[in-house]
């Protein structure tokens, strides 16, 4: 088994990349001041697609090169705290008809504002029950990477 992806297998996350870069170029200077609660539910998406594809990486290269292992387990618990956040901006964000904020206990109760506005919160409980799965509490609310500078 090779330890290195074919060139066919990598095509596709710098197109993501590039993406998000000319999305930035194109649309924040001369963009609205305040984010979008589009934007911040398409931005969770990203966020929780690059979760899912660090944790197919943690735990193939887990039981191979357990250094390796768990430096990806960092980074994806990292990932999953950001798009906890984005989740949290959602919420923190005006609705744009009403300019009415509705708090994050909304997601639990089911569908308050109908569908597809609230595909972010159905997403993130997804997301959240594979971050508890394959995390625990304290690496969960942990403040610190367990990263050192040398």
């Amino acid at each position: 088994m090779s330890r290195t992806a074919s060139s066919t297998a990598q095509d596709f996350v710098p197109f993501a990349t590039a993406a998000l870069d000319f999305h930035r170029a194109l649309n924040l200077p001369g963009g609205p001041l305040v984010t979008t609660r589009a934007e911040l539910d398409t931005l969770h998406d990203h966020l929780i697609s690059l979760h899912g594809l660090l944790d197919a990486h943690t735990l193939r290269v887990g039981g191979l090169v357990p250094a390796e292992g768990e430096q990806l387990s960092v980074a994806r618990t990292r990932i999953w705290q950001a798009a906890d956040h984005l989740h949290a901006a959602f919420h923190a964000a005006p609705h744009p008809d009403s300019g009415d904020m509705p708090g994050p206990e909304a997601c639990r109760v089911g569908l308050p504002e109908g569908a597809p506005k609230l595909t972010i919160c159905q997403r993130h409980q997804r997301a959240a029950h594979l971050a508890r799965r394959r995390t625990t509490p304290t690496d969960l609310h942990a403040p610190f990477t367990g990263l050192i500078r040398r």
